[in-house]
C-alpha cells in the first residue's frame, strides 16, 4: 500500500489514469443512483400515506427495491444484465448501445454519466494530488454529479444526498481539510439563508414559488466544504449560465417563461469548478468588478 503511494504521489498522471478507471465504475453505480433513488422516495411517500390513511396490508410496490435490488434488466425484454454486459462504457460500445438480447436501444445517457464522473474525477485528482483532500474531493464530485442528474429529471435535490454531505463538509473543517470551521459555519448558514431570503422575496413580490428548499441545502453545503468566501462566485456563476439557458430555451425551444428550469445543476457546477479554482475565480472576480 504504501509502496502505491509512493508511486501516485510521484506520478500524478498515474494517479489521475487511476482515479478515471475508478471514475468509470463510480458512474455507473451512480446511474443507478440517479435512476433508483427517486423511485424510492416516492415509495416511501406513498407508504407514509397509507400509514397516515390507516391502510392495511402490503403496499402495491411490495417488491423490493432498493440500489441493490433488483438486479439491473433491459428496459425493453427484462433480460438481466450479466456482468460482461455491465462493464462501464466499454460493454455500451462493443454492444453497439443495444441489449445484446433483444437488440433494443440503450440509452447514450449511461455512458455518458459514467464518461462524465471518469473526467471529473481525473481532474480532481489531477490537480489536489493523492491525498486526503483528493479523497474527499472526489466524493462530493461523485454527490454532485448525482445531484445533477436527479434534478434534471425530476427537479428534485434528495435530502438523502444534500444532508450527509451537508455535515461531512462541517466535520472536515474541523480537520481544515478544506477550510477551517468558522468558514465552513458561516459558509453553510450563508449559503442556506441567501438563497432561502430570495425565495421568499420573489414569493412575496409575485405569489410564486421560484426555487426549491433543495437549492438552498444545496448552497448551504457548498458553503460548508468551501467556505462563504466562495459562495459570491458559485452564486454569480450559476445565475449567470442558468439565465442563459433559459433565454436560450425561451428563445429556440419555445419554452414559455413560467416553465421551471431546475437550478441545481448550475449550482452544483459552479461549486465543482470553485472546489477546483475557486481562489482564482474570486480574484479574478475582484479584478473585474473593481
Amino acid at each position: 500500500m504504501g509502496e502505491i503511494a509512493t508511486y501516485f504521489t510521484a506520478y500524478p498522471a498515474l494517479f489521475a489514469g487511476a482515479v478515471f478507471i475508478l471514475g468509470l465504475a463510480v458512474g455507473s453505480f451512480l446511474n443507478v443512483v440517479i435512476y433508483r433513488l427517486p423511485v424510492m422516495m416516492e415509495r416511501a411517500w406513498k407508504q407514509h400515506c397509507q400509514e397516515l390513511v390507516g391502510e392495511t396490508g402490503a403496499p402495491a410496490d411490495s417488491e423490493p427495491f432498493n440500489l441493490a435490488r433488483p438486479a439491473s434488466r433491459c428496459p425493453h425484454c427484462g433480460h438481466s444484465i450479466g456482468p460482461l454486459e455491465n462493464i462501464p462504457l466499454f460493454s455500451y460500445l462493443f454492444q453497439k448501445g443495444r441489449c445484446r438480447h433483444c437488440q433494443g436501444p440503450i440509452s447514450a445517457r449511461y455512458p455518458a454519466v459514467e464518461l462524465t464522473t471518469a473526467i471529473l474525477s481525473a481532474v480532481t485528482a489531477w490537480h489536489f494530488g493523492f491525498g486526503w483532500q483528493a479523497g474527499f474531493a472526489l466524493l462530493l464530485t461523485w454527490g454532485l454529479v448525482a445531484l445533477t442528474f436527479i434534478d434534471l429529471d425530476h427537479q428534485l435535490l434528495p435530502d438523502d444526498i444534500t444532508l450527509p454531505l451537508l455535515w461531512l463538509g462541517l466535520l472536515l473543517s474541523l480537520a481544515g481539510v478544506f477550510v477551517p470551521p468558522t468558514t465552513a459555519i458561516i459558509g453553510a448558514a450563508a449559503g442556506y439563508l441567501s438563497l432561502w431570503s430570495v425565495y421568499q422575496l420573489f414569493r412575496l413580490a409575485t405569489g410564486k414559488e421560484g426555487m426549491g428548499y433543495g437549492d438552498f441545502k444545496l448552497l448551504g453545503l457548498l458553503g460548508a466544504w468551501l467556505g462563504w468566501q466562495s459562495l459570491p462566485v458559485i452564486i454569480i456563476l450559476s445565475s449567470v449560465v442558468g439565465a442563459a439557458v433559459g433565454i436560450g430555451l425561451i428563445l429556440f425551444r419555445g419554452h414559455e417563461r413560467g416553465t421551471p428550469i431546475p437550478f441545481g445543476p448550475y449550482l452544483a457546477a459552479a461549486g465543482w469548478l470553485a472546489l477546483l479554482w475557486g481562489e482564482d475565480l474570486t480574484r479574478a472576480y475582484l479584478r473585474f468588478a473593481i
